[in-house]
């Protein structure tokens, strides 16, 4: 049974101007931290990221969500967490807060993420495992597709994942090879020009092949000038991706992302505000073959339904430290499986969480394991950090998520 509910507002200031960007120019990596304590001496630990103040508030919420837990069996709780996630979601105190957004789901968030990582460490297996080896009627049981009924049933997502079972062996092979990363530090938006190139090399050293600059400076030039940075270090085959952060308007975006087809980039992300659900559509138009990445800020299953409807993404970077959690994150994947998208995370749990869920996206649902971000910046602060060695992401081996904190630790 779940017995004590501990949550805890751990902040990490970063140095050296890691972690900025176009609108973020000094941000705090901060977890509202959620740890459910069972009386077996097991402790579930989730979190939902934010960049400093405000953290405290989403702490506060999820107090509110955590004692909801509280004396129950988490496998019981997990056997049908769909009701528990639509309950809580939907919660009467809470809903007039978002609904579906904002500090409250962040909130929500961080308890549904312990939920999943006390389920793993009460098997005794790893999270990616422990979805692999459920059933699809089983994976759908913790899956709440309220409003999604013009796209995604619960029979059409059971059908999508049976359809993935015959092939699955196929896939396995990834759990040995280690799934690619990409290297999001190269290029910080106040790093300067020499750091950036500095970076690039040693990316490349490492083993990465695909790596991401930071874009959205008020002179369009420098924006230029660096990718092309990037683009010489990198050579022809390296994909490159540009992140501005939703700085631009529309009419900036379309302008600036035309003039960046010169470094030929993989994606541009966030080019502009993440609600503009049209406006990604009219831009997507407008810099045709340049695709378009986008989630890192989208806060539910809805809004990346219209983003899917809409047409305007080619890579869907749903976090589960940002939409309601894994929980939610499965959901999305389902959704983009259906879309054709590929699903690419924003690790705001610095590929923590993500690296579990990327693998069940792979095997279970079938997605390209095209590659999965990393952000070495906390990475001392976990007891079982995340191991990426030549550019890939090694599988992890302990039971859990991956999601303990040393700070926190018992």
């Amino acid at each position: 049974m779940i017995g004590k509910i501990t949550i805890d507002d751990v902040r990490f200031p970063l140095e050296g101007n890691a972690g900025s960007d176009a609108i973020h120019r000094d941000p705090i990596y901060s977890y509202a931290v959620t740890r459910l304590h069972d009386d077996s001496g097991l402790t579930g630990t989730g979190f939902a990221f934010t960049l400093g103040e405000g953290n405290n508030l989403v702490c506060k919420a999820a107090e509110y969500y955590g004692r909801q837990l509280q004396d129950k069996d988490i496998e019981e709780v997990m056997a049908n967490f769909s009701d528990l996630f639509k309950q809580l979601s939907n919660d009467q105190q809470f809903r007039w807060l978002g609904p579906h957004k904002g500090i409250v789901h962040l909130a929500l968030a961080s308890v549904t993420n312990a939920c999943y990582d006390l389920w793993a460490k009460k098997r005794g297996v790893p999270l990616w495992k422990l979805l692999i080896d459920l059933s699809p009627q089983q994976i759908v049981n913790t899956l709440d597709l309220s409003y999604l009924e013009d796209e995604l049933t619960v029979g059409q997502a059971l059908d999508l994942l049976k359809a993935q079972q015959p092939t699955r062996a196929e896939r396995m092979p990834i759990l040995a090879q280690g799934y690619p990363g990409y290297d999001t530090s190269i290029g910080w938006f106040n790093y300067s020009d020499e750091l950036v190139r500095e970076n690039c090399k040693k990316a490349l050293a490492e083993g990465f092949t695909a790596m991401k600059l930071k874009v959205g400076s008020a002179d369009p030039e420098r924006d230029i000038r660096r990718a092309h940075i990037v683009r010489e270090v990198a050579g022809p085959d390296v994909k490159v991706m540009l992140d501005a952060n939703q700085q631009w308007n529309l009419p900036q975006a379309i302008e600036i992302c035309n003039k960046l087809k010169s470094i030929n980039p993989y994606w541009i992300e966030e080019p502009t505000h993440p609600d503009d659900v049209n406006a990604h559509a009219t831009l997507a138009k407008a810099i045709a073959p340049v695709k378009l990445a986008l989630g890192e800020h989208v806060p539910n299953k809805i809004i990346f339904k219209n983003y899917l409807q809409s047409g305007s993404a080619a890579f869907m970077q749903v976090d589960a430290v940002r939409v309601g959690g894994v929980s939610e994150f499965i959901t999305v994947s389902l959704l983009c499986k259906k879309f054709g998208i590929p699903v690419v995370p924003h690790v705001g749990d610095m590929g923590q969480l993500h690296q579990h869920l990327v693998l069940f996206n792979h095997i279970a649902m079938g997605h390209e394991a095209l590659f999965l971000e990393h952000i070495p910046h906390l990475q001392k602060h976990f007891v079982n950090p995340a191991q990426i060695i030549g550019g890939v992401y090694k599988t992890p081996q302990v039971p859990g998520s991956s999601c303990d904190l040393l700070v926190l630790k018992d």
